[in-house]
Parts: C-alpha cells; structure tokens; sequence
C-alpha cells in the first residue's frame, strides 16, 4: 500500500478517534448495522450498510495505539484495509490505506471493490462528524436499489439551493472542481466545464426547491429542498438506472459530498476535513481525457471523494 485511499483530518485527540474506530457500539453509530470487536482477536462489521454485508469477512490482523489493520474478503478476493492515526495539534489525522481496489472498477462497477474509494471516503466523514459531536449523516444501503437520503442542513434554503447551483461554492464544499450552468439544458460537468468532454444534464431546476440531473446510464439525481423551521430539509434521490446494477460508488460519493455542504454551512470558519491522498483527482482527469479520446459518452459521477 503506497498512497492512502482516502485522508481526513478530525478536530479530536488520537486516544478519541482510536476508540470510536474500536469500540462496537460506536462502529454501529458511523460505519456499520452490526459491529463485534474484541481486541486484539476479533474486528468485524457487517450488514446493510456495508459491501457483501451478509455476513462479517474482516480479519484482524494487527492493532495498537495508532494503527489498525484488518482484512476483508470482498468478492473473492483477499483485500487489506489499515488505518493510520496521526496527532496534528489539537487534530488527529486518518490515512485510509485499501487494497483490492482500482479506479477503473469504481468507473465500470465490474465489481463491488469499486465501491470502496467512496466507501470510506463517506466512513470518515461520517467517523469525524461522531467524534467532533456532530450528527452522523445517511449511509449507504447496499442491500437495497432505492437511492433515498435526507440530511437537515443548518441553513436557510436559498442559501442551500445556492450553494448546489453555484459552481464557486460547490467547488469549496464537494473539494473537486465542478462546473454548473444553472438552468433547463444547462451542463453539470465534474472536473469543470472546460475538462468534461461529456457533463451531464440539467433537466429540471426550480429556484429553492429542487434541481434534477441527468446523468446518463447512471440516472438521475434529484435534490429536492424545503423548509424546516428555519432549516433546510434536503432529499436526494437517484432513480432511472439498471436495477440490477446500482451505482454504489457514484451515490456514496455524493452522500460524503453532502456531509461537506452541512459543514459548508453550518461549520464556522468553514474548513475541510479533506486532505491530499497522492491519486484520485490525477487518476479522474485521466479517466475523462480517455473518454474524449474514446468517444465514450457514457461519462460517471462516480466518487472523486478520496
């Protein structure tokens, strides 16, 4: 393992985020349906909310104060997930380091391992929403084919409806370029307007309550708004794609994209948890230069969120 596949920085000591990434109960707050742990013998998680969830494949392979290492069979294949723990200050930083993964896999969705960049992207999010005492946001279901989340955002909602439609300020919360023309026929393109050969679509937008966006094989995403007391509700849909086939990576992706947009506003001074991992931002230029060269129109929202 060289580059980690996903960093974050939490505002919490190391001794704080070493427990909520060991102990049960708290595993079954941020990460997963069910949790066991018994150190230093037994590390497993399972359920809906995790990768082939039917049943616990994690092997715990090392652990100490700062280090913890497991391994997980995910579609017949024997992968290794470590995590890093670093004190910065006042912070702790987590390194995320997978194998078994490819990029290309989280493109084609060949394989549930393609899911495990914005796996653990939106993990640690929602690892560094528990221990900073913030509420842990929807995770993935991937037992079901209904894509369905609502997060309440500590915001008005035409700041909110602002800050999904303004290229500027989804560039600051989403952490990748992102280039939006805000209007019936406009383009939603990842890497920017001038870096997407194929961006997908805007086929509905109303001013404060909703944006839908075509996406191609992958769907449509749909956020709709509405006020809660001064608050904004926020549900995201995605509907139109093969059943057979739901694009996990893509939707998780977006669910650790929103958990930034809450922060985004209801964080002050507003600042990232996300930090440089090495890869994945070269990795999606890449993979969408191929696409122009191809002729591919068939282009993913799939997770830019390591």
């Amino acid at each position: 393992m060289t580059d980690p596949i996903t960093r974050v920085r939490a505002m919490a000591p190391v001794k704080e985020v070493h427990h909520a990434l060991t102990d049960a109960a708290a595993l079954r707050v941020w990460l997963a349906e069910h949790a066991e742990v018994d150190l230093p013998h037994r590390y497993e998680f399972w359920g809906r909310y995790t990768p082939e969830g039917d049943a616990p494949h994690q092997t715990l392979r090392y652990v100490d104060d700062v280090t913890l290492r497991f391994g997980w069979l995910l579609d017949g294949e024997d992968t290794e997930t470590e995590f890093r723990l670093t004190e910065d200050g006042d912070s702790t930083i987590i390194s995320v380091y997978q194998t078994g993964y490819s990029f290309d896999d989280a493109m084609s969705g060949a394989t549930i391992r393609g899911v495990l960049g914005t796996f653990w992207a939106l993990s640690m999010a929602n690892l560094v929403d528990f221990v900073e005492g913030r509420e842990v946001g929807p995770r993935t279901d991937f037992s079901s084919s209904e894509l369905r989340a609502e997060f309440l955002v500590d915001a008005p909602v035409d700041a909110v409806f602002a800050s999904l439609t303004d290229s500027e300020q989804a560039n600051i919360w989403f952490g990748y370029p992102v280039g939006i023309e805000p209007y019936v026929g406009g383009r939603f393109a990842m890497g920017g307007l001038d870096n997407n050969p194929h961006p997908a679509k805007i086929i509905d937008l109303e001013p404060d309550r909703l944006i839908s966006i075509d996406w191609g094989a992958e769907g449509v995403s749909t956020w709709e708004l509405a006020d809660s007391a001064g608050k904004t509700r926020l549900t995201f849909i995605q509907s139109g794609f093969d059943d057979g086939n739901p694009p996990f990576a893509a939707w998780t992706g977006t669910l650790g994209g929103i958990t930034q947009l809450r922060r985004f506003h209801e964080v002050k001074p507003w600042r990232a948890i996300w930090l440089p991992t090495g890869g994945s931002v070269d990795e999606f230029a890449t993979w969408l230069a191929q696409q122009d060269e191809e002729g591919d129109a068939a282009v993913s929202s799939a997770a830019t969120r390591q």
